[in-house]
């Protein structure tokens, strides 16, 4: 997962956009690190992508990874998305699409990711449907060296199939859950940066 902290107003629109996948899959696929709080909190509470529509909602990821302990947000991931069994929120599209887990949703995921070149890493668990599977698969849409396959059309395609269509859901979700702080605040970010995404794609048809 890429952990770099997208605040850099001299990033391109497109770096930006790859960043953000990016911290977006490694604060959904695990607690953060050490290193990637540290990172978090002396971020520029600045827009990370162009546009000011997301500088209130990264503002406060920053102010919550201030606010909160690194254990405690650790805490807080293992309360949600953690646990033994049926966890707290979801974050598999699956769920959201069909109300099950490992149903038809992933089995289209998994022939347009095939269609892509793409495959699930072996070491990693969890379905290709997992949030953080899926940011991961937009950044190397958005910054990979493949033209074939790292294009805007491709892009909206995954987006608007694969993302867009549930994961607003999950942010209700995560934000209506009593523990959630720091995920709270995130969700809200995500919700927003997904909103810009539509947004720009909704300009492309």
């Amino acid at each position: 997962m890429n952990n770099a902290i997208p605040v850099s107003s001299a990033l391109d629109e497109e770096t930006a956009r790859a960043e953000v996948y990016g911290l977006l899959a490694a604060l959904y696929y695990a607690p953060p690190s050490t290193e990637l709080m540290a990172q978090l909190r002396v971020a520029v509470t600045e827009a990370p992508a162009a546009g000011g529509f997301l500088e209130e909602p990264w503002r406060e990821v920053v102010a919550a990874a201030r606010a909160l302990s690194d254990d405690e947000v650790a805490t807080e991931y293992d309360a949600l998305f953690g646990g033994v069994g049926k966890p707290e929120v979801y974050v598999f599209g699956s769920h959201y699409l069909s109300g099950f887990l490992n149903e038809k949703p992933l089995a289209a995921l998994r022939n347009d990711l095939a269609a892509l070149g793409l495959a699930r890493d072996e070491a990693m668990p969890e379905t290709e449907d997992h949030v953080a599977y899926l940011c991961e698969v937009m950044r190397y849409l958005i910054a990979g060296d493949d033209v074939t396959v790292a294009n805007l059309t491709q892009q909206q395609k995954f987006f608007t199939t694969h993302l867009q269509p549930w994961v607003l859901q999950m942010c209700d979700a995560i934000a209506a859950h009593h523990r959630a702080r720091f995920y709270a605040a995130l969700a809200g970010f995500t919700r927003a940066f997904v909103n810009v995404e539509a947004q720009g794609f909704d300009m492309l048809t």
